[in-house]
C-alpha cells in the first residue's frame, strides 16, 4: 500500500483542507496519513476563525508519526503561523534522515500547496511566515500557486502567460522548487497552467491548455489538485504525469461539483484511480 501524508488545517465542511486531501488519496488508491496544523471555524459561506494548534504539537505529531510510518510522498497544505511552519520544517529532517540517520533515506517527493489566504480574503498564514514558506520551497518537487499566491511570493505579476511563465521559473530557479505549477483558475484571458521543471540544469517550460468552467463557485480546487499530484507522486509518476492527471481529475470534480450549503458548492467525485 502506497502511503501520503497530508499536513495541513481541518475543513469541517470536507470541502477542502485535510479532509478533503483524505478523499483524494483514498480515490488514488493510497492510504491517507494526516497532520494537523490548525482548526478552523467555517462553513461553505466562508472562513470565520482560524485556530493554530500548538506549534510543538504540530511538531511533535509529525515526529512520532514518521518515525513509525514513512510516507510515499507528503504535501505541506495551511500551515496557519510562523511557529507551526518553523516547527514543520525542523520535523522534515526527521523524515530526511530516515531511521537510521547513518543511512539517510532521503525526503520523499514534497509538495507545497502555498496556501496564503481563503478566496473570502481570511488570512491562512500570517505574513512574517512568507519568507519562511519561501524556504521551504527549496525541499518541493512540486509547488502549486496560483497567480496571486504566485504575485505574493515571488513579486511577479502573474497576471499575464508571460508574467505567469517568469514566477513559475523563479519558484525553481531562486527558490530551489524542482518544479511549480502556476494554475490559472484566476487568469482573465484562460485557464491556461504553466509547469515549469529542473532539468538538465535548465528549466523546462509546458504550457498546459484549460478551459473556464461555467457555474457558481467551487471549493477547494486548490487542494484538491495537489492533493491529486502527490497521490500520483506516491505511485512513483513524474512530476508531469503527475500534473496532468491531477489536472484532469480536478476538472472532472468540478464539472460534478454540487451545494451541501448555502455558499460555495464542493467538489464532485467518486471511485477510485
Amino acid at each position: 500500500m502506497r502511503i501520503a501524508l497530508t499536513v495541513a488545517g481541518s475543513d469541517p465542511t470536507g470541502g477542502a483542507g485535510l479532509q478533503m486531501d483524505l478523499q483524494v488519496f483514498r480515490h488514488f488508491g493510497v492510504h491517507g496519513a494526516a497532520s494537523v496544523t490548525a482548526l478552523t471555524l467555517q462553513d461553505t459561506t466562508g472562513v470565520h476563525q482560524v485556530l493554530p494548534v500548538f506549534p510543538s504539537v504540530a511538531a511533535d505529531q509529525l515526529r512520532r508519526l514518521v518515525a513509525d510510518v514513512r510516507p510515499h510522498a507528503v504535501k505541506l497544505g495551511m500551515l496557519a503561523s510562523d511557529d507551526v511552519l518553523r516547527n514543520i520544517d525542523l520535523s522534515l529532517d526527521l523524515l530526511e534522515r530516515g531511521p537510521d540517520p547513518r543511512t539517510p533515506a532521503g525526503l520523499p517527493p514534497l509538495v507545497i500547496d502555498p496556501v496564503l489566504m481563503a478566496s473570502d480574503g481570511t488570512t491562512l498564514l500570517e505574513r512574517r511566515a512568507w519568507p519562511g514558506l519561501q524556504g521551504l520551497c527549496a525541499r518541493a518537487a512540486l509547488v502549486t500557486p496560483n497567480r496571486p499566491e504566485a504575485l505574493e511570493l515571488t513579486g511577479i505579476d502573474a497576471s499575464t502567460r508571460k508574467g505567469a511563465e517568469a514566477a513559475a521559473r523563479f519558484f525553481v530557479e531562486e527558490f530551489g522548487a524542482q518544479a511549480t505549477l502556476v494554475k490559472g483558475g484566476h487568469a482573465s484571458e484562460d485557464a491556461a497552467d504553466c509547469l515549469a521543471e529542473r532539468a538538465d540544469g535548465e528549466t523546462k517550460v509546458t504550457w498546459l491548455e484549460g478551459e473556464r468552467i461555467p457555474g457558481d463557485p467551487v471549493h477547494g480546487t486548490g487542494c484538491a489538485l495537489s492533493a491529486a499530484a502527490t497521490a500520483r507522486l506516491a505511485h512513483g509518476d513524474s512530476i508531469l504525469l503527475a500534473v496532468t492527471a491531477a489536472r484532469a481529475f480536478v476538472r472532472d470534480a468540478i464539472e460534478n461539483a454540487h451545494a451541501i450549503g448555502a455558499g460555495a458548492r464542493v467538489l464532485g467525485f467518486g471511485g477510485t484511480r
